[in-house]
């Protein structure tokens, strides 16, 4: 500092001492209550647990545990017609080798191995290679693009097998590994917390899959896909599938589908090569406090109410009715329909499902003997879908009560019948018998040629039907 600035600092700090008196005078403030703080001074580990240093000894078993799967798929391409006018005699498509890689775990010692869908599809071969180089051949034994969950085999024993953890027991906080083969750069590992559960991010949606990920930023990357996210004693909660990021690359939102759900498509898939899922045949939206107020429940409710059951379906047979609030099944909260959804979808067919409901703010327990998700339980010709003439289905059609029979309630547009038996004509003889119920039409009906009697808008014709 020059020395020829010194007497204007000190004139401007008399200035502010001169100033401050009168300051205080013009506006005095209130005496201010420090607020007691919430203190622990305490050691994180509260002297009660040795200092982390290292997390070898539960990483080391899991590293041999996880697989690289490196796939190669034949891609044909057609030939440009033009390129043939100027090179001649050139073979009409080209054929190019596209080579993807993934990662994996072993589950089983005699070769059964956990992966992605997404990994293995579409591939011609598959290589598996192991913690300690060796390579083998390795067969699909089925996958499932609606979880992204896929299993294969190789010829191999003694393998080291990873230990399964509950994933439901997981809890946001909680400190995971994720172990892989990210860019083909060798088995790494990488730690992180879980960030999140049961999220739904869309990243199935074209295939209407299930997701109920585990959100986690240990790093993954490309080849990381079908590994392991185990937890902090080396046992394997789910299997990672997923990263959302503008840059392809890891920024710390990463996705695994959780080991309960993958052990569950999993077992389906090696005793049956598919996966069959549970059916309960309803339509629903979530609530919000003004439908709840308006169903006799609290506002804060949270659940799921019913616009429309299948005519037949397990929850039409089971009771469940139109406006109803499902609350739980089995004893699990729903709170929007990808919750009952999910639930339903990891039951198998013939599972009892019990709900809990509330009717008209009364609570209610049914229980619904759940069908198989893809099969229609109304369909009684290719693409014809029906259901009973019920007082509801009489108004709509304007139809009086001597008029019995079944109700065509959907036809799909490729159906061969779609023509002869549009949505609102009512089947009344199959054959020369009536008919009122799925169940004996189906019994009516035989392969080759059938008569049917059908009434639509007003008139009543015969028709000959074919069925394979």
């Amino acid at each position: 500092m020059n020395h020829r600035t010194l007497p204007k600092l000190a004139a401007l700090l008399a200035c502010a001492a001169a100033l401050a008196p009168a300051g205080r005078l013009l506006a005095d403030p209130a005496p201010v209550r420090m607020p007691e703080l919430k203190r622990d001074v305490s050691p994180v580990n509260d002297g009660k647990s040795g200092l982390v240093t290292s997390y070898a000894d539960v990483v080391e078993p899991v590293q041999r545990q996880v697989v690289s799967i490196k796939s190669s798929r034949t891609v044909h391409q057609q030939v440009n017609p033009l390129l043939k006018q100027f090179f001649g005699e050139i073979p009409d498509e080209g054929v190019t080798k596209e080579l993807g890689l993934g990662s994996g775990v072993i589950v089983s010692s005699d070769g059964f191995i956990l992966t992605n869908n997404h990994v293995i599809a579409d591939a011609d071969e598959l290589t598996v290679v192991l913690f300690d180089g060796k390579e083998y051949p390795a067969k699909v034994v089925g996958a499932d693009p609606k979880t992204d969950v896929a299993v294969v085999k190789i010829d191999a024993v003694g393998l080291p097998a990873v230990t399964f953890a509950d994933s439901d027991k997981l809890r946001v906080g909680d400190v995971v590994f994720a172990i892989g083969n990210p860019l083909d750069v060798g088995e790494t590992v990488t730690m992180g917390i879980v960030s999140a559960k049961g999220r739904n991010v869309g990243i199935l949606d074209e295939v209407e899959g299930y997701e109920d990920f585990i959100q986690t930023d240990a790093a993954i990357n490309m080849g990381n896909s079908g590994g392991a996210l185990v937890d902090a004693k080396g046992r394997l909660v789910g299997i990672n599938s997923a990263i959302v990021s503008p840059s392809r690359g890891n920024i710390g939102i990463g996705f695994a589908v959780p080991v309960n759900m993958a052990a569950s498509v999993m077992k389906s898939l090696i005793e049956t090569g598919t996966v069959t899922r549970g059916f309960l045949g309803v339509n629903a939206d979530p609530i919000n406090a003004d439908i709840a107020e308006q169903v006799g429940l609290p506002k804060d409710t949270k659940g799921v109410i019913v616009t429309d059951t299948t005519p037949d379906g397990p929850a039409d047979k089971a009771g469940v009715r139109r406006r109803d609030v499902i609350l739980k099944v089995n004893g699990k909260a729903t709170s929007n329909f990808d919750d009952l959804r999910l639930s339903i979808s990891q039951m198998p067919p013939g599972t009892k499902a019990t709900l809990d409901i509330s009717r008209d703010g009364k609570p209610l327990t049914v229980t619904a003997v759940l069908g198989q998700f893809g099969e229609k339980p109304n369909q009684l010709l290719e693409g014809v879908e029906v259901g009973k003439l019920g007082d509801e289905a009489r108004r709509r059609l304007s139809l009086d009560a001597q008029v019995t029979g079944l109700v065509v309630t959907a036809v799909d547009e490729k159906s061969p019948y779609s023509q002869d038996l549009p949505v609102g004509s009512v089947i009344v003889e199959i054959n020369r018998s009536s008919v009122d119920d799925i169940a004996s039409a189906r019994r009516l009906l035989h392969a080759g040629h059938n008569l049917l009697l059908v009434r639509f808008r007003g008139y009543q014709k015969f028709l000959v039907v074919t069925k394979s």
